[in-house]
């Protein structure tokens, strides 16, 4: 082989890997929030899910409280199945199905996972009450409400959010809600969830439960097998999963709502983390990340990191028990266990009571012309404070994005900070070739600059975009 072959056949290979990187990247703790839709036509809500395929949002299911009534019923809900979708990113919406249709049925805290082009809804619940016989007025020491809510295991798929079809009507797993799940290669899995509505809703029996068994299915959810029957983590609800290099990851949850001796005693919420590669063997990444434990949070992995936020928490203060506590912080971490702190504001908020739990999020990646994004959608704010009469209110219908400001555009390769990347670019990377650390002229972020660096700058040579 000849030197020029030779040069060829190297700037080519070099040239592949180079889509891989995120050109225009800026660091998470740089991004900044934006309310892109203050109220989407989709009712408010909280326990939904939106998923995207090739570009286009679905968002489907979840609950939106009602009123109290002359008697208060705690969880008292609209019940949604309507699908949306949107094809700019969450600005403007189409329902493409009403609730009840003939479709899979009402639903939240249930989830939904993509697989190729397809689309799919798994497990989840509705919430009815009835009157309990055995609690008559004036209801001393007993509940006046029994739970009679149906828990879903059924499995259902789309590839348009229209046309539904029933892979199984009872999948292996038994009928549960807040329950994880995740698509690891070609496998859909389920993971933990519970079953029956807590008594901090209902108040009483029958009690709670808590799950944390693995199944998983290679057809598309038609079938499925049982991977483990108790993983090593405790059995919770509302954990939050995704998958990163090969492995599924497991973030906190809760074993219920309220902790037995409620105010004064630590909730049952976990702030660990596991992962596993194939559903069945789990390894403990660590027991307690520096993130307060929270359930109805999200994790979603955008520019190479995991990226933690929202979720339900607590009041610190013992003498206002049922004001918010929910955590203000948003948390990165490229391996699941060394976590920093990059922000203190979700969604701009100033106080906890702006902090939401149990809403949607999705992660779109960037390329040249738009940088990656988080998209957030609906979610809940209210506490447990059942005699607040607008309580109820504290729900939403927004569309937030989370991205690099546009305001500041950055200028990948222009080293020098003029403008233009160009021969005085090349010389800084000709000054710093070698070894270094965390500096300007290692634009791979690899800790050395070299040939990888030279070519970047060759491939956006010329001005910087205004």
């Amino acid at each position: 082989m000849s030197p020029l072959t030779s040069s060829i056949t190297l700037f080519s290979s070099l040239f592949l890997c180079v889509p891989a990187l995120a050109f225009d990247s800026v660091p998470v703790d740089q991004w900044e929030w934006e309310l892109s839709n203050a109220e989407a036509p989709w009712a408010a809500r909280a326990g939904l899910q939106v998923i995207d395929i090739d570009g286009n949002f679905y968002l489907m299911g979840g609950r939106t409280p009602n009123a109290p009534g002359p008697v208060p019923i705690p969880g008292d809900s609209v019940i949604w199945s309507d699908v949306w979708k949107s094809t700019d990113q969450g600005g403007a919406w189409t329902q493409l199905l009403e609730s009840d249709g003939n479709h899979w049925p009402a639903r939240a805290y249930f989830r939904a996972e993509t697989k190729g082009d397809q689309m799919f809804v798994m497990g989840g619940q509705n919430f009815i009450l009835i009157p309990n016989p055995d609690c008559p007025p004036p209801y001393k020491n007993c509940s006046p409400f029994i739970s009679a809510s149906q828990f879903f295991n059924d499995v259902w798929s789309s590839t348009d959010g229209v046309n539904w079809t029933q892979r199984t009507a009872e999948a292996g797993w038994s009928g549960r809600a807040g329950l994880s799940s995740a698509v690891l290669g070609e496998d859909l899995y389920v993971i933990a969830g519970s079953f029956l509505d807590d008594d901090a809703i209902i108040g009483g029996p029958p009690q709670r439960i808590y799950y944390n068994d693995v199944w998983k299915s290679s057809d598309d959810g038609e079938t499925w097998t049982q991977m483990i029957e108790a993983a090593p983590f405790e059995p919770r609800a509302g954990a939050a999963v995704a998958v990163k290099d090969g492995y599924i990851y497991l973030f906190g949850g809760e074993e219920g709502f309220l902790c037995q001796d409620f105010p004064f005693c630590e909730p049952p919420y976990f702030n660990d983390v596991w992962r596993s590669a194939n559903g069945a063997d789990w390894e403990l990444v660590t027991a307690q990340a520096p993130w307060p434990s929270r359930p109805g949070h999200q994790v979603v992995v955008a520019d190479g990191q995991f990226v933690l936020f929202g979720g339900f928490g607590q009041s610190a203060d013992p003498t206002d028990p049922f004001g918010a506590g929910n955590p203000m912080d948003v948390w990165v971490s490229s391996d699941g266990a060394d976590w920093q702190l990059a922000s203190t504001s979700p969604w701009n908020a100033t106080t906890p009571e702006q902090i939401k739990y149990d809403f949607a999020a999705l992660s779109v990646e960037g390329d040249h012309d738009q940088p990656a994004a988080i998209f957030t959608f609906g979610g809940d704010r209210e506490t447990f404070d059942f005699s607040d009469p607008t309580n109820y209110l504290n729900i939403d219908n927004e569309v937030w994005r989370f991205a690099a400001p546009a305001s500041q555009p950055t200028c990948f390769g222009d080293i020098d900070g003029d403008g233009m990347v160009g021969v005085t670019d090349i010389f800084e990377i000709l000054v710093a070739w070698g070894s270094c650390e965390d500096c300007d002229a290692d634009l791979n972020g690899n800790g050395r600059v070299g040939i990888i660096d030279f070519i970047l700058v060759l491939i956006k040579w010329g001005p910087c975009p205004e």
